[in-house]
């Protein structure tokens, strides 16, 4: 019988789907922080988190919350979106690259939407969109 090598078993739950990191900004702040102080560019979101970078790096482990703004909020017309009509998710932050200068990249897992109708709206934008599944 064949080995498994465990770097190629994927334990996603979650598909992820590619964002242009120039129209994705994102904002963190701590959990016992009350503005959000850090912004930077989401890179890829499924149902279930995210990769972005920023200017400051959060340590594996560190729980944050985001405010993620999607492209095209404003221009659709399901009036549930639109300027103020982020969506805001608590995270954990699982991995960390800050290996080269400028910004870390981070990835995240969601353990809860801040807001009803929070993940609803990230669901659509991912059906509504031709997101590009991200490898």
């Amino acid at each position: 019988m064949p080995k498994t090598n465990p770097l190629q078993i994927n334990r996603r739950k979650f598909e992820r789907f590619a964002l242009a990191p120039m129209y994705t900004s994102i904002a963190v702040r701590t959990l016992d922080e009350e503005k959000f102080e850090f912004e930077g560019h989401a890179y890829d979101i499924s149902e279930g988190g995210m990769q972005f970078e920023l200017d400051r790096a959060f340590e594996p482990g560190s729980r944050i919350v985001l405010r993620i703004d999607l492209p095209d909020q404003r221009f659709n017309n399901t009036g549930d979106m639109g300027p103020g009509r982020a969506l805001f998710v608590f995270a954990n932050v699982v991995w960390l690259d800050d290996s080269d200068v400028g910004p870390a990249r981070m990835a995240v897992t969601f353990t809860n939407f801040a807001r009803s109708g929070d993940r609803e709206r990230l669901l659509r934008h991912i059906s509504r969109r031709a997101l590009r599944r991200a490898a």
